[in-house]
């Protein structure tokens, strides 16, 4: 199947690039080059992603600020990019780890810590291929590679297992899924993005694979209009729900036009938390796991039965 050999070589090209090494300066998102001659020490994580890849690496006392969105680390100071930066100046901090949206939106703000002597590093990654570079980076940034190694290895090995199950459902049996990432704006995820990853290595098939990618982002346009042109071929509505997308599912049930789409017709709605398909951490083997539970319940069910 070409799911599963698409996982395989995920899973492949995660094992072979775990023991390398970022040699060289950083370059980030926003084409900055980063010279690390000794581990950081102070860093502000302005992204809960990062902050929580850092913390699975070991390096969570490293942490001296998050953003006010992070539920992370209580008890640190609660900083955001809209914040004058002499607040974030007055943590001390040797690092700032911010994302491409941050830049784009605060530009005064880079320019001014970087000025200050602080180094600031833009990552997100877009696909899951890029995953294991970006936790090399961070790793490299907060001087915790070997265990950043490990993170890849573990999440590989997740993968492969998970790939084993899903391997199982016949083509012709998987389902068809509209997966929502904005709901007032009517936004899918881009192909190729995390959350599609998510939904394909969990046996789902994508109905809105001619979505078209807004800008360089996760999210793609879609529109009602295409959604229910495909309303007899949606077996599953999943949504994401968090902060980007604060939905019901009474919300998507009363949506006008909705009615008409096969999954609501047969409530088959389901919201999944968005740290779990749309950040690029561990916790995507959790999504995928999830996504997979909601999918195929009697085979979730048999797993649980041992049979």
């Amino acid at each position: 199947m070409k799911e599963k050999k698409t996982i395989l070589l995920i899973v492949l090209l995660l094992l072979v690039h775990a023991g390398a090494v970022v040699a060289g300066p950083i370059v980030d998102a926003d084409g900055r080059v980063i010279v690390v001659k000794k581990p950081f020490v102070r860093i502000i994580s302005l992204y809960p992603a990062h902050t929580r890849n850092l913390i699975d690496m070991g390096a969570g006392k490293q942490i001296v600020a998050v953003g006010r969105s992070d539920q992370l680390m209580k008890g640190l100071p609660k900083i955001s990019f809209r914040d004058d930066p002499e607040r974030l100046l007055a943590l001390h901090p040797d690092l700032v780890l911010i994302r491409p949206m941050i830049s784009r939106a605060y530009p005064q703000l880079v320019s001014r810590l970087v000025h200050s002597g602080v180094a600031v590093v833009s990552l997100q990654p877009s696909a899951v291929d890029e995953l294991f570079r970006y936790w090399q980076i961070l790793g490299k940034l907060s001087g915790h590679e070997q265990e950043a190694e490990k993170m890849t290895i573990r999440f590989g090995r997740g993968l492969a297992a998970i790939g084993r199950q899903a391997g199982k459902i016949p083509q012709a049996e998987r389902k068809r899924v509209y997966f929502e990432s904005i709901h007032k704006r009517m936004k899918t995820f881009a192909p190729g993005s995390m959350a599609i990853f998510v939904l394909e290595s969990a046996a789902g098939i994508n109905v809105a694979a001619d979505a078209k990618q807004v800008r360089k982002t996760n999210i793609a346009s879609y529109g009602k209009e295409h959604i229910l042109a495909r309303a007899n071929e949606i077996d599953v509505f999943l949504a994401q729900k968090g902060r980007m997308n604060p939905v019901t599912v009474e919300m998507i049930k009363n949506e006008p036009g909705f009615q008409l789409i096969k999954a609501v017709k047969n409530n088959r709605i389901y919201l999944v938390d968005e740290k779990l398909v749309s950040r690029p951490t561990l916790g995507l083997l959790e999504g995928i796991n999830t996504v997979f539970t909601l999918l195929y319940p009697s085979e979730n069910q048999e797993r649980a039965d041992g049979s």
